[in-house]
C-alpha cells in the first residue's frame, strides 16, 4: 500500500485528537450540586442548567428526593452520596444496607442514571472510617444480586497523606494506612475507582511564597517539579499521582482513580481567590481532562473529574467555602466558563 503524505497524516492525527478531546469534555467532566443554601433555584431548574451547558455528570451528597425526582429521564450520569452519620447503622448488617438501597435508590431506577454510590464523604481517616469497607461490601453484594451497573466507592481527601512531596515519596498517615488500604485493595479487586478530592488552592493558600501560582492554576509552561524521570507542570497532577504512588506501595497498583471534587474559590481570601484565578484554574482543568493526556505517572489514561461546585452556597462557613460556585443562586455566572 502506498504511504500517505506526512502532511496529510499530521492533519488526520490532529483531527482525531480534536474529536477525542470533544468526547472527553462531554463524558469526563461533571459538577457537584450542593444544597447548602437557602436561596438556590428549584432542582428542576438546576437540572435544566446542567443540560443547557452540556454538563454530562452530576454529583449530589445525599439521596435528596426532590433532586432525584428532578433527575428522572434527564440522561445525566449521577454520583450519589450517603449521609456520613448513616454509616454506623448501615455497617451493622447486609439487611440494613439493603433497606437503605431499597428506600433511597431503588424507587428512582431506571429513570435516574445512578452510575456510582459513594460511601461516606471524606470520613477516612476518622471515627467513621472503619464503617466504610463493610458498607461498600454490602452494597456490592446488593447491586451484583440485582445485576445493576452501579459502582460502589468512597471519597477521600489529601489529609490521608503523611508525605506528599515529591509524589513518588507519598505515604499515608498511620490511621489512613489502617482504614484506607483495605478499601483500596477492595476497590482494586472490584475494578472500581477510588474517588479522590484534590484542591491545589488549599496547598497554594497555605504557602503562596514557595508554591507558584501558575503551577497551582495549571498555567505553567515549563516543568516546575522534577521527580526522577517524571516532570510536573501543575500541582493537580502531582496531587493525583501521590495517590497512584501510595496505591502501588500498598499493593493496589492497578487501582483506578477518579476526582470527585476539585475547584478554586472566586472570593473569600483576598488576591488568592479572584474570579480570574478561579476561571483560569477551572478552564485549564477542563482542557486538561478533555485532552486525555493523563498525568506523568499515568500518561494517556483519561481522568474523570468533578468541579466543585454548581452554586455559591450561603449556608456554608463564611469565607472561601461560600465562594466555590460557578453560578450565583440567581443562575447568573460568577465568571464565564462554558
Amino acid at each position: 500500500m502506498d504511504r500517505l503524505p506526512s502532511a496529510f497524516l499530521q492533519l488526520l492525527t490532529l483531527a482525531v485528537v480534536i474529536l477525542s478531546c470533544n468526547v472527553h469534555a462531554a463524558d469526563n467532566i461533571g459538577i457537584n450540586y450542593g444544597l447548602l443554601g437557602d436561596n438556590l433555584p428549584p432542582p428542576a431548574e438546576v437540572i435544566d442548567m446542567y443540560k443547557a451547558h452540556n454538563i454530562a455528570k452530576l454529583r449530589i451528597f445525599d439521596p435528596n428526593p426532590d433532586v432525584l425526582n428532578a433527575l428522572r429521564n434527564s440522561g445525566l450520569e449521577v454520583y450519589l452520596g450517603m449521609k456520613n452519620q448513616d454509616l454506623p447503622g448501615l455497617a451493622a448488617s447486609q439487611e440494613a444496607t439493603d433497606d437503605w438501597f431499597n428506600t433511597y435508590v431503588q424507587p428512582y431506577l431506571p429513570d435516574v442514571n445512578i452510575a456510582c454510590i459513594t460511601v461516606g464523604n471524606e470520613v477516612i481517616p476518622g471515627e467513621l472510617g472503619p464503617h466504610v469497607l463493610p458498607v461498600i461490601k454490602f452494597l456490592q453484594v446488593h447491586v451484583r444480586a440485582k445485576n445493576l451497573p452501579i459502582m460502589i466507592s468512597t471519597t477521600v481527601a489529601t489529609s490521608n497523606l503523611a508525605t506528599s512531596y515529591p509524589p513518588s515519596a507519598a505515604t499515608l498517615t498511620p490511621q489512613s494506612q489502617e482504614q484506607l488500604v483495605p478499601v483500596m485493595k477492595e476497590l482494586a479487586e472490584a475494578q472500581t475507582p477510588l474517588m479522590v478530592q484534590l484542591y491545589p488552592y488549599f496547598a497554594y493558600a497555605s504557602d503562596p511564597v514557595n508554591i507558584r501560582v501558575d503551577y497551582s492554576v495549571m498555567n505553567a509552561t515549563e516543568v516546575v517539579v522534577k521527580d526522577g524521570e517524571l516532570e510536573y507542570k501543575n500541582l493537580f497532577d502531582a496531587m493525583y499521582d501521590c495517590f497512584v504512588f501510595v496505591a502501588e506501595k500498598e499493593g493496589a497498583g492497578n487501582l483506578k482513580m477518579s476526582v470527585t471534587e476539585t475547584g478554586w474559590p472566586s472570593g473569600g481570601n483576598g488576591d488568592l481567590t479572584t474570579p480570574e484565578l478561579a476561571q483560569t484554574y477551572n478552564r485549564n482543568l477542563m482542557n486538561h481532562i478533555a485532552s486525555g493526556v493523563g498525568t506523568p505517572k499515568r500518561p494517556n489514561i483519561a481522568i474523570d473529574g468533578f468541579i466543585f461546585a454548581m452554586f455559591n452556597e450561603n449556608q456554608k462557613p463564611e469565607g472561601v467555602e461560600q465562594n466555590f460556585g460557578l453560578f450565583y443562586p440567581d443562575k447568573s455566572p460568577v465568571y464565564e466558563l462554558f
